[in-house]
């Protein structure tokens, strides 16, 4: 049943070497001649003079800044100071640069292009921006961009650990779209079919060809894009974020170094999927064993002692946001699973 609300997605969609070469062309062909481009701080400085490069080559004017951190207070302090005639707000580089020039798009009602040299979440096309106010970590609204342009070269020659991240957070769809269905069952909560549907599939086309090779980049990329564009469609993060972002999210309140997101979501997801009963251990094992993630995680492994209180935060985390660990106190027996279990005992020492 249609509720009448419109939604947003991409409508241009490179993903291939060399597409960062390209960002001009791209840009030119919309009708794009003038542009912010905001870019991590630190990024490969060989990777910002391709795009600075590939954006006068084809006569798109630009002005630049660095995103220092992905703050609210960074984020408007860009929107305040946006060049007047500005056209599209381009981000270019890792997930909290995106974030900001997502939301700086946002605010100013702009065409957002993303250009993400890494694929270590599914936040460069989501409609949230993950971003701190006053220090604490808030998922605002955002808009979907209306360009996705990953280089897979680039991606490809990102750090191990970013792909085992991607990895991580690509899984946790699995244990989202059943707590999901778990909600409807204890509360009523609908569940959008199709957003289902195509959050789950994303796992399976990436089983297709797991490798950390071009086509395996390819895919992942394409897979993380499509969860983002399921909850555009619902209109909610159910379709990739459940009690294993919860454990996340309480991971980064409660640890002295937070891991990166990815990794700490994928651990969680393993966990969550035996909370779960099981059904979709399967799956996640598989995925973790092709690409190599267990080996990542476990080479900085968590500590036991902010793992647990972890989990323990974990479901008031959200309030009102019902997944497995809503149904009764699962710590005896997280607690069991943690020194029990092989994989879990490689990630949480």
């Amino acid at each position: 049943m249609s509720t009448g609300a419109s939604i947003r997605v991409p409508s241009l969609v490179r993903m291939k070497p060399g597409a960062l070469d390209r960002l001009g062309l791209y840009l030119r062909r919309a009708g794009r001649l003038r542009v912010l481009l905001l870019a991590s701080e630190g990024l490969v400085p060989a990777l910002l003079g391709r795009a600075r490069a590939a954006l006068a080559a084809e006569g798109v004017a630009f002005e630049e800044a660095a995103v220092p951190d992905a703050s609210f207070e960074a984020a408007g302090e860009l929107f305040a100071a946006l060049p007047r005639g500005t056209a599209a707000v381009v981000g270019l580089g890792g997930g909290k640069a995106l974030d900001v020039a997502k939301y700086v798009a946002h605010l100013a009602r702009l065409p957002y292009a993303a250009a993400p040299t890494s694929l270590s979440n599914d936040g460069f096309c989501s409609p949230q921006s993950s971003l701190t106010l006053r220090g604490a970590r808030r998922s605002l609204p955002a808009t979907l961009p209306d360009a996705v342009v990953v280089d897979t070269e680039v991606c490809l020659g990102a750090p191990m650990p970013l792909w085992h991240s991607g990895v991580g957070d690509l899984a946790s769809k699995i244990t989202a779209v059943a707590d999901w269905k778990r909600a409807f069952h204890a509360t009523g909560e609908p569940v959008n079919d199709l957003a289902a549907l195509l959050s789950d599939a994303t796992v399976f086309q990436f089983l297709a060809s797991p490798a950390r090779d071009p086509e395996g980049v390819r895919l992942l990329a394409t897979a993380l894009m499509l969860n983002g564009v399921a909850m555009e469609i619902c209109g909610s993060s159910r379709p990739a974020s459940g009690s294993e972002h919860l454990v996340s999210h309480a991971l980064d309140a409660v640890c002295v170094r937070p891991r990166l997101h990815g990794l700490q979501v994928g651990v969680a997801t393993y966990l969550a999927s035996l909370l779960q009963g099981g059904h979709g251990t399967g799956r996640v094992a598989e995925l973790f064993d092709a690409t190599g993630f267990w080996e990542g995680a476990a080479a900085d492994p968590i500590p036991r002692a902010e793992w647990l209180e972890a989990c323990r935060r974990a479901p008031g985390i959200k309030p009102g946001y019902h997944t497995v660990l809503s149904e009764r106190d699962w710590l005896p027996e997280i607690e069991r699973l943690t020194d029990s279990d092989p994989r879990l005992r490689r990630c949480v020492r």
